[in-house]
């Protein structure tokens, strides 16, 4: 198939968003430039630092943004597929093979912790972010509730001539959930101090979904945390 005939599948694919469809349609992005680009708050870097806490992006990921620690401020997630409604909504969004993993060494124990958040997926009716969730050493609690959003930004398409179409979006007040705090507060062992942090913003989820080829197209296979 020719360049261009790959071009016009990916830009039929996302226009695919706008028609008329019967049922849901998933459509695959690993091989589109296609990112969900989480960007933290400064509060949540201050935080994470003064309990000697870390990140590291795995898999997939990449750190996008230096911050003002040992963790950068920004990390990109290839989009691997999106999932559309019946009713022309988008039902979600996954980055499969997309891991960040939290390190934090507990002064007071000498021991070193870690917890691996993987395989993203946006879950765009109840307004969740969902990821596989594995302790060091442990097992994994498949698509736990990670965070509760806002839409800051609603999904919008662009077009320019000749074959060049773009989607963005922004979400925002990430939060959370009652389930993620207690995971996260009892593998990493925090301490009381860290109870407020863990209630703050955690910035925001940047969507950006376009027709453009990646010079290589990205891995679909979920992340497993070792």
């Amino acid at each position: 198939m020719s360049h261009f005939s790959l071009r016009l599948s990916a830009v039929a694919a996302i226009v695919s968003l706008s028609a008329v469809s019967a049922q849901a349609l998933t459509l695959p992005t690993n091989f589109l430039v296609a990112d969900s680009v989480q960007e933290f708050t400064s509060d949540n870097l201050d935080a994470l630092d003064l309990v000697s806490m870390s990140i590291e992006a795995r898999g997939t990921a990449t750190a996008v943004k230096a911050g003002p620690y040992a963790t950068p401020a920004a990390f990109s997630f290839p989009i691997t597929k999106i999932v559309i409604g019946s009713k022309l909504n988008i039902q979600s969004g996954t980055a499969s093979g997309a891991a960040l993993f939290f390190k934090r060494f507990n002064e007071d124990t000498g021991a070193t912790l870690g917890l691996t958040l993987a395989n993203f997926t946006i879950d765009y009716d109840k307004k969740q972010v969902l990821a596989d969730t594995t302790p060091q050493g442990g097992s994994t609690l498949k698509m736990m509730p990670l965070y509760n959003f806002k839409v800051n930004s609603a999904l919008a398409l662009k077009y320019s001539f000749p074959l060049n179409i773009t989607l963005h979006e922004q979400l925002g007040d990430l939060r959370l959930t009652a389930q993620a705090q207690d995971v996260i507060k009892n593998t990493l062992e925090l301490p009381e101090i860290a109870n407020d942090a863990l209630t703050f913003d955690f910035g925001t989820l940047t969507q950006d979904v376009t027709t453009k080829f990646r010079k290589k197209a990205v891995s679909t296979s979920p992340y497993v945390a070792k």
